[in-house]
Order: C-alpha cells, then structure tokens, then sequence
C-alpha cells in the first residue's frame, strides 16, 4: 500500500491546525481520505458534504468550466478529480448548470465525489451567486481538497481509472476498504437509466436561458423538427442543437423507434450519456432500427450507440479522456479542432468491417497496432464495408492516443463523433457539427464540408467584432 501526504492527516486533526485554517477563508473543515481500489490513499480537508462516496475515480483537464463538469450527467457514478490547482475562483451561476431541463428533474448533479488542489471558498465574479464549497454543501455531495493531484492523475494514468472511495467519515483503512470490496463493479452497469428523463418533453428557443442573452446572438427560428435521445443530455447541447435551428422532442432512453419514426422528425439527435455503452441496450437496439429511415446524429454516448448499431466493438480506455483541450484531426478537412471530451470508452475502429482499398488511398489493412495516427499521416479518411449499413468512413482521429474520434455513414445519413460540439466547458472549434447536422437533415450530401474556422464564432455576440479585427 502507497500512502500519501500522511503527515498532513494527523496534522489537520490538531486544534492548532483547525484555529489556524479556521482563522482563514476556508474556515472550519474536517479531515478526509481518498484511497483507490489498488491501496493508495490520499489524506486532506472535507470541502463540500460530509460522508462517504464511492465511485469510479477519473480525472479532467479542464482549465475552467468546473461547474459544467460538476453538473454534467455523464459523470454518473464518478469521483471526478480537476487537474487544474485552484477551483472555484469565479464562484457559480446556476444558469450555467448542465443537469437535466425534464420537468421535475433533479437539481442535484450526478457524480458521486470531486476532488482538487485548492478549493476557493471565497469567489470573486459578477455573476457568481455561491461557492463551489457551499453548492456541494447543499447538495449533499462529498469533496476533498488539500491532496497531491498531480501525483494522483500520474497514479490514474499509469494504472488506469480506478474504483475509490472518498469519506470524512472515517480515517479508518480497513472500514474502507471493507466498503470498496463491498460496492458494485462500474463496468456493466447501465447509468443512463438515472439519468434519463421519465417522459417526454419539448425544448425550443423559448428555453434557451436570459441570462446568457451578454454572449449569445439570438437563436435563428427553427427549421427542423427533432427528437432527441435522451441519455444523460447536458444542457449546452439542447442549446447548440436550437441555435442550428432545430425545435427538439426530448424522449427517454429507451424509447421504442417506431414511437419516434411515427411523430415524423426530420432527424433523430443521441445524446451523450454516462457508464458503460454496451449497458444501454435499450437504446442501441433502437438506433439500429432508425438508421436509413431518417437521419441521425450522434454525440459521445450517442456515438457509441451508433457504432454498436453497426455491430462494433466498444473498449473501455486506461484512462479516458475528460477536458476541454483534447486535439482532435478531422480528416475530411485536414484541420486539427481543440475539443472538449468527457468519456472512458472508445470504438475499435476495424471491429467495423473491412478497409475498402480503393476509398482509402490504397490502403488494403488496418494499422496493426490499431493506432488511427496512421491515416493522420497518410492524409487519409478510411472507408471500411459494414455489413449492416454499408460503407462508412472514419472522420475524426484523437491525436493523442491514436483513437477514434468520429465516423460517417456513406450509405445511410448519419454521423456521430465522441467528443462535444458545445461551449459548456470547453473551446467552440467543433461548433460546426450542429450546422452539418442541419445541413444532413436540408440533404446535402457534403454536409461535412464546412468552414469550421468561421462557423466556430456562430451564435456569438462578438463574432461580428471579431470578424473585422
């Protein structure tokens, strides 16, 4: 067992530690532990609930947006750790939360635990209304601050996410790892279903939020009507899907296609969603049934469910990829998108089919060691034959780690990448996927073929100013 910082948990614990924080902007805290599913344990201060989580133990890259990670439905079931050192320094606005629009939905964010560096208990922004500390506190959502994060994202990325538990409930080594042993693997679960919405619902321009009206151009009148699957939708996604134009019937996860195929859409959105996708049967096994009858889009999960639909092979990643500056090359365009991602399992590209020789500069296999960078530099987007749905080509490549990032349907008008198009967190380089989509549903065929660098100032109040710079 590699235990961390431990001096720091006796000496939290002494009066003279507790007078000299409490005399401090982080006031009173309590003494909490971290231990991971392999032993190592991590020792710091209580900064949101007290208690005890259990849950996977991921981390993101984000250097802001804290909020939007921290509401965000795809964390279901997770201990999210922010790499950036000091979070919460522009404090909340609650406009800018991710959860569920359902009527009735719960305000209350779907991870399991947070852990960072240095938490700010004293924001400073005009439109902050409350810390992060006492938005956790309300929530009823544990939070430790005051660990090494930089030695545990070399843990994670080393040996990979792991389940853990974070308490302020007891110091206890053996009561926790009693507890660990005791809570359910995450793999296999289907989180989406906690997430979902109950029933149907409609989002339009009318919901989109006042209060971002300071950066937002008004949204265009819709042209599109559009269902939307439901799998753990952020926010910023219904928003971004509006301002293409689309007027949205948001329906649960598991809705039956021929429900969705009979209210006539001009396309059929999936949206992205936590755990494990080959969990969600309930979902792919109805994509596969719309896709050819109308088309279809598909963001993270949603890429996921399309790819599985298509008979593919889903791996869960060592360690995922979670933040808003993940470099991504499009290979139809050539341009490299700096990316906002939250997900720990990706496509087996080749589990697909066979590469089509003559679509594929000639190429006749897939990289032997399954590493996509290869068609980065061979300036190629591979086509391989699907038997299910024909020819589809792969248009997106993580530049990273080699994985896939985004694929297209030839045959059939549907394409999905696994990262997110949506400002909330993140950089707006891949904005234009929303327009491709409307683009998809107007039948154009090279829907894909979109100046991204002008349409990533889309919808922005300051993209006139920008344009004459």
């Amino acid at each position: 067992m590699r235990v961390n910082n431990a001096p720091a948990a006796a000496e939290s614990a002494t009066p003279l530690a507790q007078r000299m924080l409490a005399s401090t902007s982080k006031g009173e805290s309590v003494p909490a532990v971290l231990m991971l599913e392999d032993g190592t344990v991590f020792y710091g201060r209580g900064c949101g609930a007290k208690g005890s989580a259990v849950g996977e133990v991921c981390f993101n890259t984000s250097l802001e947006g804290y909020f939007e990670v921290l509401t965000d439905p795809s964390y279901a079931g997770q201990i999210i750790t922010m790499t950036y050192p000091q979070i919460g320094n522009y404090g909340i606005d609650l406009d800018d939360a991710q959860l569920s629009c359902a009527p009735g939905a719960s305000s209350r964010p779907a991870l399991r635990g947070m852990v960072v560096r240095d938490m700010c208990h004293t924001p400073s922004n005009w439109r902050s209304s409350v810390s992060v500390p006492d938005y956790l506190k309300q929530r009823n959502i544990v939070a430790i601050e005051g660990i090494d994060t930089r030695a545990l994202v070399r843990h994670l990325r080393d040996n990979g996410s792991q389940k853990g538990i974070v308490s302020t409930e007891t110091l206890d080594l053996d009561e926790l790892r009693a507890r660990l042993d005791e809570a359910p693997d995450l793999v296999g679960q289907n989180f989406v279903e906690s997430v979902s919405c109950n029933g149907i619902y409609s989002f339009g321009v009318a919901n989109l939020p006042a209060a971002h009206s300071f950066a937002d151009a008004p949204a265009p009148a819709s042209r599109h009507r559009v269902v939307a699957y439901d799998c753990g939708i952020k926010r910023g996604i219904l928003e971004g899907l509006v301002r293409a134009g689309c007027d949205l019937t948001v329906v649960p996860w598991d809705t039956p296609a021929e429900d969705v195929l009979a209210q006539n859409p001009d396309g059929v959105f999936l949206s992205n969603g936590p755990g494990d996708p080959d969990a969600v049967e309930g979902t792919y096994t109805q994509v596969k049934k719309l896709l050819g009858k109308v088309p279809v889009f598909g963001i993270c999960l949603g890429h996921q469910m399309i790819s599985l639909a298509c008979g593919a092979q889903i791996e869960k990643l060592k360690f995922g990829h979670r933040g808003g500056n993940q470099p991504v090359m499009n290979l139809v365009s050539g341009r490299v998108e700096i990316t906002a991602q939250n997900h720990g399992f990706g496509l087996v590209w080749d589990s697909l089919g066979e590469i089509v020789p003559e679509l594929s500069g000639g190429y006749d296999q897939h990289p032997a060691d399954g590493d996509l960078r290869f068609w980065v530099r061979a300036g190629v987007a591979p086509v391989v034959r699907n038997e299910q749905f024909g020819l589809i080509r792969l248009t997106h490549v993580n530049l990273n780690d080699g994985t896939a990032e985004g694929i297209q349907l030839l045959d059939v008008p549907a394409f999905c990448v696994q990262y997110h198009p949506e400002a909330a967190p993140g950089p707006t380089d891949a904005h234009y996927l929303f327009t491709a989509f409307a683009h998809l549903m107007d039948g154009d065929q090279d829907y894909l073929n979109i100046d991204i660098a002008a349409d990533r100032l889309a919808g922005w109040n300051f993209a006139e100013e920008v344009s004459h710079a």
